[in-house]
């Protein structure tokens, strides 16, 4: 058996964010370890997406800092941070695609904007865009496709340069049950292949039963963080999750690995 060290990929401290007199987090301190899938739960306004804005250093703290590999919020200069996420893939809930360009567009452009080798970005998108299931839609635009189908391309784009870590805000929100559970599945090839995952939901009944670190958030404060008590293939999780039990009631449409004729 294989073993990995374990290194912290993204540290939080003592992490404080406010807006004027209005606190959003309070002395928040966690860290995600190389190939961790953690969920970060709460309701709506709990603090989630600042949080995960906070990580990728879309905004600051007010005090505390946020460490990913060697960038710290407290040193960063705005002009480095395009190399800090080339660490980070980030998903959205509302896709955030490019409705004038096409998938694979879509997926070359972070790797063009990271200056990767035009011979190299056609085989690295081919080869995303086959994983997730979606190669032969690669010359389709967003509006074609469907939500479940736009999260696909959300998620290739995210980890076009091979991230060390993937921000997942709230990726399933707006799709149906079998749709949610392909996008699990992917998400959690994703994380096999070494990548570590925290992906912030407001649904705690989906995610408690796959056994996986859950960091409940409220008021904007960690109430609790569970350690992992499951180790294995979380896709062997699904089917007997909340999320695995619903897709079988729709009918089981099995989205997660076909490809249409």
């Amino acid at each position: 058996m294989t073993t990995h060290s374990t290194r912290v990929v993204v540290g939080v401290y003592h992490l404080t964010k406010s807006f004027g007199k209005q606190f959003v987090l309070r002395d928040i301190n966690l860290q995600v370890a190389n190939g961790e899938f953690v969920f970060l739960v709460g309701h709506s306004g709990a603090g989630k997406s600042t949080l995960l804005r906070l990580i990728y250093m879309d905004d600051f703290p007010t005090s505390g800092q946020v460490v990913v590999g060697p960038y710290v919020s407290t040193r960063m200069q705005r002009s480095i941070i395009p190399q800090l996420r080339r660490r980070i893939g980030i998903i959205f809930q509302d896709f955030k695609l490019l409705e004038d360009r096409n998938v694979f567009e879509n997926v070359a452009l972070a790797m063009r904007i990271n200056g990767t080798p035009m011979g190299e970005i056609k085989r690295q998108a081919t080869d995303i865009l086959t994983r997730v299931g979606l190669y032969h839609k690669r010359y389709e635009y967003p509006p074609a496709l469907s939500g479940g189908e736009q999260q696909r391309v959300s998620i290739a784009r995210a980890v076009a340069n091979r991230p060390a870590v993937l921000l997942a805000d709230e990726p399933t929100g707006n799709l149906d049950p079998v749709v949610t559970r392909s996008i699990l599945d992917l998400l959690f090839k994703i994380n096999a292949g070494g990548t570590a995952v925290l992906m912030a939901t407001h649904d705690l009944d989906m995610v408690k039963s796959f056994g996986q670190r859950i960091i409940y958030l409220e008021d904007g404060r960690i109430k609790r963080d569970k350690e992992m008590i499951y180790v294995g293939d979380l896709r062997e999780r699904i089917a007997e999750s909340k999320v695995g039990r619903e897709a079988e009631e729709l009918g089981d449409h099995d989205l997660s690995d076909r490809q249409e004729e």
